[in-house]
């Protein structure tokens, strides 16, 4: 187990923000974003939590004079929340181990996005079942292949150049 004490000061630090009388919650965001990808990984659940947290600018919640907590209020606290979590995951635990095989691994999400934007939605729900649906993987291999040269070599090469030029992959190319 890896000790954490810098990272932990790193986050208390964010803590500490909350508080202060000029306080930005986009710039406070961005910068725990940061911080909690440096140490848990770009693909965090935390920096989803913290990217969630949203100041709700209507003027319902501007007008509620009930004495009930201020959305910014809300919004610091569920921030301080995720923020102790991430202290006490690594008192308990220490920081993660570095997956060496998984740091240039790309995100799923990226192949799955340009799937969806790249061929006919009958096309993507077609593929999608053949992926559930076939056991062994030669003949998943196999089906998706012939799917795909029906559909084209076009649909094939659009698919990749999307992955190819997809904004997350270039950090992953250095």
């Amino acid at each position: 187990m890896a000790k954490a004490e810098r990272e932990i000061e790193l986050l208390q630090q964010q803590i500490d923000k909350l508080g202060s009388k000029d306080f930005d919650l986009k710039a406070w965001k961005n910068y725990t974003n940061i911080i909690l990808g440096r140490i848990f990984g770009e693909n965090t659940q935390k920096i989803k939590q913290i990217n969630n947290i949203e100041y709700d600018y209507s003027s319902w919640s501007l007008r509620d004079s009930t004495g009930a907590s201020s959305n910014l209020d809300m919004c610091k606290k569920l921030g301080r929340e995720i923020l102790e979590a991430s202290i006490a995951e690594l008192q308990n635990f220490g920081l993660p181990e570095k997956d060496k095989a998984g740091e240039n691994a790309i995100d799923i999400h990226i192949l799955i996005e340009a799937m969806e934007d790249e061929l006919k939605g009958s096309q993507f729900k077609e593929l999608k079942r053949i992926i559930n649906e076939t056991n062994e993987q030669e003949e998943r291999k196999k089906l998706i292949m012939e799917k795909l040269t029906g559909y084209g070599l076009d649909s094939s090469a659009a698919i990749l150049a999307a992955v190819l030029s997809h904004q997350d992959l270039r950090s992953k190319l250095d």
